[in-house]
């Protein structure tokens, strides 16, 4: 669900950024690399406290990684946590992430574009 939520607000920013609702593709990395989601947009969507405020680049696709588990109760209609947020080893993640990346842009004969 929450993945939903980034998605859409990447769509939102973009066509905001681009000045109408039939972006392109390059106009939705836009939106994605100027998110940043904050504690008051999730409480104006639904959602307070559902997620961590963050904030993507176009070096950071990932905004902070942070996550958390939560659990859907039916007969409260709730959320309720069942972790706090974890942060991620990005001394692990962030070398995978660009050997992988590289893998990829070569095997499909992308020329990776700077920042």
């Amino acid at each position: 669900m929450y993945a939903a939520v980034v998605i859409a607000e990447a769509i939102r920013k973009a066509q905001d950024l681009a000045g109408t609702s039939a972006i392109n593709p390059e106009q939705l990395r836009d939106g994605f690399e100027q998110l940043e989601i904050t504690a008051e947009r999730l409480t104006e969507i639904g959602l307070p406290d559902f997620g961590p405020a963050f904030a993507m680049s176009c070096e950071n696709h990932g905004g902070n990684g942070m996550a958390r588990v939560q659990q859907w109760d039916a007969d409260a209609q709730k959320w309720t946590l069942i972790t706090e947020f974890t942060e991620p080893d990005q001394d692990i993640l962030a070398p995978l992430i660009a050997e992988d990346s590289e893998a990829y842009a070569k095997e499909a004969g992308i020329t990776p574009r700077d920042c």
